[in-house]
């Protein structure tokens, strides 16, 4: 009759289920490394009468001999060879896993999900972007760039950590914290050849005499822009082209003369450092158009991971006002 309490031989094919301990895998660790008893447990930090049993306790487990004694030391057998090969591995994939564990701790690596609307994605977000890559590259970075509403909705549904916006006028504020950066500036945007910039004296009221391209009727930048001329004793304009894309807008003003309002970053980065920029340009007039305060938003009363918050911490002082 078998023994009930005795350890399963190899033929059940399952060594952790028969009762491998951590401790049989570091001494093989460490017999690989040494080649001799005495000098492998010292290593582990055991006696060497512990060591031998624990050796005598492991070879009936696999089902082989482990070792062979001479007068050297010892010599592991093929077997012995394969379980202190894999037992090694074992112990650097352990401390692979600490290690990422601790960097997830500290910040060092993780996923953040940042949203932003267009302007501040380049001015505030790109550089933090460019920060995190060369000082962290084990974290992952996803960039959702919308309106505030769209973001808004993804913040509460938990699809980002936190964004650059501003908190929709009709959503109830109470789920949401912001830290306040400041107005986001807008600039009318025109290809660099428009009839305007051969016009020294040109007003704003000469802008109305041509289409303008904007956000659909009801969007923040669009109301800024009409409640802007309107201020100033100007009716809005009679031709529009409405839409949401920024890349439709920008090939738009590039191929007419249509006038876009434009976050004054995005015109900034199209004119001095992409494809278009010789070949487009910025009105000299309603220099003051601003569209309300934006801010860093997230959810109330929750945390942010480690490497989120490290983010946000670079963000912060991405976006503090210079003295």
């Amino acid at each position: 009759m078998s023994n009930p309490d005795r350890p399963r031989s190899s033929a059940t094919g399952d060594l952790v289920r028969g009762g491998l301990k951590f401790s049989q895998l570091r001494l093989m660790s460490a017999l690989r490394e040494h080649g001799r008893i005495g000098a492998a447990a010292s290593h582990v930090g055991m006696t060497q009468p512990a060591a031998s049993r624990l050796l005598a306790q492991l070879e009936p487990l696999v089902g082989t001999p482990l070792y062979i004694r001479h007068p050297r030391g010892i010599e592991l057998t093929e077997a012995g060879r394969i379980l202190a090969d894999q037992a090694t591995e074992t112990l650097k994939g352990l401390d692979r896993a600490h290690q990422k564990m601790e960097g997830l701790k500290g910040g060092m690596r993780g996923h953040v999900r940042v949203g932003s609307v267009t302007g501040p994605s380049l001015e505030q977000l790109l550089p933090v972007q460019r920060e995190v890559r060369l000082a962290y590259p084990e974290i992952e970075v996803t960039v959702q760039v919308d309106t505030s509403d769209r973001l808004a909705e993804a913040l509460l549904a938990d699809n980002l950590d936190f964004y650059i916006g501003r908190v929709p006028d009709a959503a109830d504020a109470r789920p949401f914290a912001i830290d306040m950066i400041g107005p986001e500036p807008i600039s009318l945007l025109v290809r660099l050849a428009h009839p305007l910039t051969r016009k020294s004296d040109a007003t704003l009221r000469d802008c109305l005499d041509y289409d303008w391209v904007m956000q659909p009727p009801g969007g923040l930048l669009r109301r800024t822009a009409e409640n802007y001329l309107l201020s100033k004793g100007l009716s809005v304009p009679s031709r529009v082209v409405s839409t949401t894309s920024i890349l439709f807008t920008l090939a738009l003003v590039n191929e007419t003369n249509a006038i876009a309002p434009i976050a004054s970053a995005v015109c900034r980065f199209f004119i001095e450092r992409a494809a278009l920029g010789s070949r487009l340009a910025i009105l000299p007039v309603a220099e003051d158009i601003a569209v309300e305060d934006f801010g860093i938003v997230s959810r109330a009363g929750a945390a942010l991971t480690p490497a989120a918050d490290r983010f946000m911490t670079l963000l912060r002082a991405r976006s503090r006002p210079q003295d």
